[in-house]
């Protein structure tokens, strides 16, 4: 079964009792039970639900794993997992990671003796760092969040596994159509289903698929014993989003193209990021282990800080906004917005500067964007 018949019917088939065709939200926060021993599957929302049972089959299925575990947001995914860590383990991420990811290790987990050592592992002569460190886990993300540098995937999962540590790959900015992480080599994928998985803009999700059954009970447990389940109604959402995931992803992929294009062609543009633009420094690595390159595109504006304010603030059709991989187009400022609460001297460091702005390209007309685009650099 291939990508976008297996979204549509995987975990979604017709409801058993009356036949509906999309399979119903059991909106219960608790079950009947036959006896105090015996559910007849479940018990209590927040350790099961029908809808979790289903988006989780579907997602599984897509990202070539065995297992999924749904969470009520990305940073419940993540937290699942970093809850797994002990006081005196210590993590290697990818220098450049998701701002909330860099907080919630800063301020929340190393206060419990958790430590990360950040490393630029786009650069194959750091990988020996992992051996070196002793990692009890190997986090990145790729493409990165919102540099787009472009991991080697599985030449980071094997010096994790010679080093004797698990590999997590975020794979939110690619999803599961455009990138398999577990096939080519890492322990877990995480992916923000709020994001393109979903793709309206509409409720928030997370998931962490994984081959190890050992990788899967600890979720399960973290998912009922923390708290961090989803709401059967938001996965009811994320099943509904999924079926159209692949064409949807083909149009982000199209349209970032064109945008990414169209932006590297302007004199006040420094640099511009996109994954399969050949420009990019990783552009054979991307075209090797990627499918496409969804729909976000960065740009290093040579502007003022002031007029690259009135830059993003004045567009029609990209909103100013957080998040990213919705049908509708959005415009991000990182340094103020999803990474300002990485200090100013380690942002600037990895490159995450004032005049850096993130796009999430939509999947309306490339041409009416662009003209946006246009009209707000007019005056600039």
């Amino acid at each position: 079964m291939k990508f976008n018949t297996a979204a549509i019917h995987i975990g979604q088939e017709a409801d058993r009792e009356t036949g509906a065709v999309i399979p119903p939200v059991y909106l219960t926060s608790t079950f009947a039970q036959l006896a105090p021993d015996e559910t007849r599957g479940y018990d209590y929302t927040r350790s099961g639900n029908p809808a979790f049972d289903r988006l989780g089959a579907t997602l599984a299925h897509l990202e070539q794993a065995r297992y999924a575990t749904v969470f009520g947001s990305g940073m419940a995914a993540v937290t699942a997992v970093i809850s797994t860590l002990k006081a005196g383990d210590h993590v290697v991420a990818e220098e450049n990671i998701y701002g909330c990811s860099y907080r919630i290790y800063d301020q929340v987990f190393k206060k419990f003796g958790v430590t990360i050592g950040y490393v630029d592992l786009s650069d194959p002569a750091n990988h020996a760092e992992i051996e070196r460190q002793h990692p009890a886990l190997v986090w990145i993300e790729s493409p990165t969040n919102p540099l787009l540098k472009i991991i080697d995937i599985e030449a980071v999962a094997e010096a994790a596994h010679a080093a004797g540590t698990a590999l997590l790959v975020d794979n939110t900015f690619a999803s599961p159509y455009f990138q398999n992480p577990l096939a080519l080599g890492a322990d877990l994928s995480l992916s923000s289903t709020t994001k393109y998985i979903n793709g309206h803009s509409d409720c928030l999700g997370g998931v962490v698929c994984t081959n190890s059954e050992a990788w899967n009970e600890k979720m399960v447990f973290a998912q009922k014993a923390i708290g961090l389940n989803p709401s059967p109604f938001d996965c009811w959402l994320i099943s509904r989003g999924v079926k159209t995931l692949g064409i949807r992803m083909e149009k982000h992929f199209e349209n970032a193209l064109k945008v990414a294009e169209f932006l590297e062609g302007l004199d006040c543009t420094a640099t511009v990021r996109y994954p399969f633009l050949p420009s990019h420094p990783q552009y054979a690595l991307a075209k090797k282990q990627m499918r496409g390159g969804s729909g976000i595109v960065t740009a290093l504006f040579d502007l003022p800080f002031a007029q690259v304010v009135e830059l993003v603030s004045n567009l029609k059709l990209f909103t100013l906004a957080e998040s990213l991989g919705g049908i509708e187009s959005l415009i991000c400022h990182p340094a103020s917005m999803t990474h300002a609460s990485i200090p100013k001297a380690e942002r600037e460091a990895v490159g995450i500067t004032d005049g850096l702005v993130r796009f999430s390209v939509g999947i309306e007309d490339a041409g009416d964007l662009i003209a946006d685009l246009q009209t707000s650099l007019n005056p600039l």
